[in-house]
């Protein structure tokens, strides 16, 4: 039986995961994978890879394209979800900015460089106009960071709209906007050296996967499953079900050519490659 570490945000997206190792379906396949939460997102899982903590990232498409030029020994091996993230903008329920004008010359709160949060704000900023060299940042290493950083400052911060939903909802945030990505938002991203040694079994976590994405969103009762796991209201898991698709095919070379032309614009690059370095 081979043995994988796999990484990912504690996120309603990554339930198909669980519920597979949970049913066995990765032990049937000959496979012991084992999860590994990353509430840092996806900066954290990038230096997870490089580290070789993990062997199997589900992790932001932008994230990654920017680390593997910067020398991640990784490839993307899938898209897993097809659809962009809706990034939420927030502040804390005391800041003085009321609208998305007001967070201009503000810092944005983020999990870490080079982490989505931190090149959404890019995207976002440049969306507004705004000069993208003089945006300022504030690490806050994850959620938790966010809530203590937005108490005491007009710091801004880009989350999953729907991970967030329950803070906006006690009072602990408010929202004043939303941003989606102009890409599928999760791929699955792989150790070269995994890919070298074990590419049966990389292939075999696939297969398992997508037989479950395939029919996760006809799952009965799969709403209210993860509403309770997650602890988000049923509306809201409703709503996001009805705007995600997940994938099971290869992210194909003219969306990481837009991927890497958007960083490249942003200076988040200092340049570009063929993208089929890019893929397994």
């Amino acid at each position: 039986m081979v043995k994988l570490n796999i990484g990912g945000v504690p996120e309603h997206f990554n339930l198909p995961w669980h519920l597979c190792i949970e049913e066995g379906a990765f032990k049937d396949a000959e496979i012991n994978l084992q999860w590994n939460e990353y509430a840092g997102g996806t900066g954290a899982m990038c230096k997870g890879l490089r580290d070789g903590d993990i062997d199997i990232a589900i992790i932001l498409s932008e994230g990654i394209v920017k680390d593997i030029i910067a020398g991640n020994p990784s490839k993307i091996i899938q898209t897993y979800i097809e659809t962009p993230l809706v990034w939420g903008i927030h502040v804390g329920a005391n800041a003085t900015p009321t609208t998305i004008t007001d967070l201009k010359g503000e810092k944005a709160a983020i999990s870490r460089f080079g982490s989505g949060s931190h090149l959404m704000a890019y995207v976002h900023a440049q969306q507004q106009g705004w000069n993208t060299s003089e945006l300022d940042f504030d690490v806050i290493q994850n959620l938790n960071g966010a809530i203590d950083s937005l108490s005491k400052t007009n710091n801004y911060f880009l989350w999953e709209h729907f991970t967030t939903k329950p803070l906006v909802d006690n009072g602990t945030f408010r929202r004043i906007g939303d941003i989606p990505t102009p890409w599928p938002c999760f791929v699955i991203a792989v150790r070269e050296e995994i890919l070298n040694t074990e590419p049966e079994a990389i292939k075999q976590v696939l297969q398992v996967i997508n037989n479950k994405t395939r029919s996760f969103k006809n799952t009965p009762e799969i709403d209210q499953l993860l509403a309770e796991r997650y602890q988000q209201q049923l509306a809201d898991i409703k709503k996001w079900l009805s705007i995600t698709e997940w994938s099971q095919q290869q992210i194909n070379i003219e969306t990481l050519d837009k991927i890497q032309s958007q960083l490249f614009d942003l200076d988040i690059i200092n340049k570009k490659v063929n993208s089929s370095i890019l893929q397994w």
